[in-house]
């Protein structure tokens, strides 16, 4: 009990409070501008956490990404940009509802869900983070396969119009997760003798390009004034916010679960998460038909995972030291320098300081409530400024985003190349959504695939021999199959209809 209080008070002081409101507006900046990521707001922190004490340094972290995610959701409804990866998976919906004149409405929803989905996940982290990390840990390349395939097959099935558009967008985004060093032979891979190419293509370049440039291309290439800021919003903040949730309380629980759980899978992180919460929304939605044209449900379902898959994903970073996403990476490395070693120890030996940072994360959600209501009030900024002014000040972000990551050239010419032919693609309705998540998974599949056919000497059946791989591989297998089960079904229904008729 001495330990639990000295936990609070490293949180409840003057600094610490100060510094998890100063982060999480800072995050909100990040989040709200497309192309600067949540990654990339923690990124900058830690030269300032070098001065910090260890609490108020996670502290500034947690409130950091927590906000960041949640602000990317500002200019995904009202430009149709996401500001961060995480929102991409809905920005759609929202962008739709915004142009009905519910933009604040969306936002409102959106940020209860994040408060509720972070806070979801900071109790799974507390109370069941060990078992949580364990399950995780037995992960092998075998069940990351299936994981991968998972999240592809979902980018599909979620996609609005054309399936095959869809798979063909998807297969532009893992063809340029093939370029860069064959992780086999060391030998390069589409890289045209360019140095910068030889680590790959990096993702958050082709997302600027994809989403950003993209959308700033259809503006200025389209005469149709549809295409500027949705109207001024009349619509409350929170006024609509109880009826929806009441409604839809299944989805935003079953998204925190499913959030913090894939969070707590290493690699996994918020991104993925969103995608497939929306995904399964869709699948157990009563109004399928609804998804795509602005329907609040699936905003739900994904906005309750991106907030929850944050939080899990601290969980193998904390008890095996092992990053559940990128920004646990960051923080591992914060952690050694403030002398709390990640490890089953610090829980044993952490003390006080492992109470603080479990305060820290529900302190730094609840936060997210009066700052993410002043944001959203304020966002009427995206209307208030002419479109023709806004759209050359994002593509300098864009550039600014573009350049960050690496401090390379390359990276912005990626960014023009793609922003291209996105807006290619976007003319002939290929969706963008499958391409993204085929470049952020396309290693990932093609690592685990050569790594488990070493390990099984090229033996395909050894990716069903392990229990958790075998349901995996059955899952995915019954999601392709799925449509032709369907169709199968109801050509056997309709004779017995017809014959029941007669």
């Amino acid at each position: 009990m001495e330990t639990f209080v000295q936990g609070l008070a490293m949180v409840f002081n003057a600094q610490t409070l100060l510094v998890i409101v100063a982060a999480a507006v800072f995050g909100l900046f990040v989040g709200a501008i497309p192309g600067l990521t949540a990654t990339m707001a923690v990124a900058l922190l830690v030269p300032i956490t070098f001065y910090m004490d260890a609490t108020p340094a996670i502290a500034a972290i947690v409130a950091t990404s927590a906000m960041a995610i949640f602000a990317g959701d500002i200019p995904g409804t009202y430009l149709n940009i996401p500001g961060t990866p995480a929102s991409a998976a809905y920005v759609g919906e929202s962008y739709r509802l915004a142009r009905q004149g519910r933009a604040r409405e969306t936002l409102g929803t959106n940020l209860l869900c994040s408060v509720f989905g972070g806070l979801f996940g900071t109790l799974v982290l507390v109370f069941v983070s060990p078992s949580l990390a364990e399950v995780a840990l037995n992960f092998s390349s075998f069940e990351y396969f299936w994981l991968a395939l998972l999240g592809l097959s979902c980018s599909i099935f979620i996609a609005i119009g054309s399936r095959l558009k869809a798979f063909l967008s998807l297969t532009v985004g893992l063809l340029l997760s093939t370029v860069g060093l064959d992780m086999m032979s060391g030998a390069p891979r589409f890289t045209f003798g360019v140095p910068d190419l030889m680590a790959g293509v990096n993702f958050i370049p082709v997302m600027i390009g994809m989403f950003a440039l993209n959308e700033i291309m259809l503006f200025y290439g389209s005469r149709n004034e549809a295409r500027s800021v949705p109207a001024m919003a009349k619509d409350s903040v929170f006024r609509q916010a109880p009826a929806t949730l009441r409604r839809y309380w299944r989805n935003m629980l079953r998204g925190s679960a499913l959030g913090t759980l894939i969070g707590a899978l290493p690699g996994a992180g918020a991104d993925i998460a969103a995608w497939i919460a929306y995904a399964l929304g869709k699948s157990r939605s009563q109004e399928k038909e609804k998804y795509g044209t602005g329907h609040i449900e699936g905003i739900v379902d994904a906005s309750s995972a991106n907030n929850s898959g944050i939080s899990g994903a601290w969980v193998p970073a904390l008890v095996f030291g092992i990053p559940g996403d990128t920004i646990t990476a960051i923080v591992i490395g914060v952690l050694y320098m403030k002398g709390m070693n990640p490890g089953p120890t610090i829980f044993m030996n952490g003390g006080s300081q492992v109470y603080a940072l479990f305060t820290v994360f529900f302190v730094a959600n609840l936060m997210m409530l009066p700052l993410g209501y002043l944001a959203i009030r304020a966002s009427k900024i995206f209307i208030l400024t002419p479109r023709k002014m806004l759209m050359p000040v994002i593509f300098t972000f864009c550039i600014v985003g573009a350049f960050a990551i690496n401090n390379s050239v390359t990276d912005i010419w990626i960014m023009l190349v793609i922003g291209l032919v996105a807006f290619v693609l976007a003319r002939n309705d290929f969706p963008m959504a499958p391409a993204i998540l085929g470049l952020v998974l396309g290693g990932t599949l093609e690592n685990s695939f050569m790594s488990s056919m070493l390990k099984s000497g090229g033996n395909l059946f050894a990716f069903f021999e392990r229990p958790i791989s075998a349901a995996l591989g059955a899952l995915v297998i019954l999601i392709w199959l799925l449509p032709t089960l369907i169709k199968q079904f109801r050509r056997l229904r309709r004779p017995a209809s017809a014959g029941d008729k007669t």
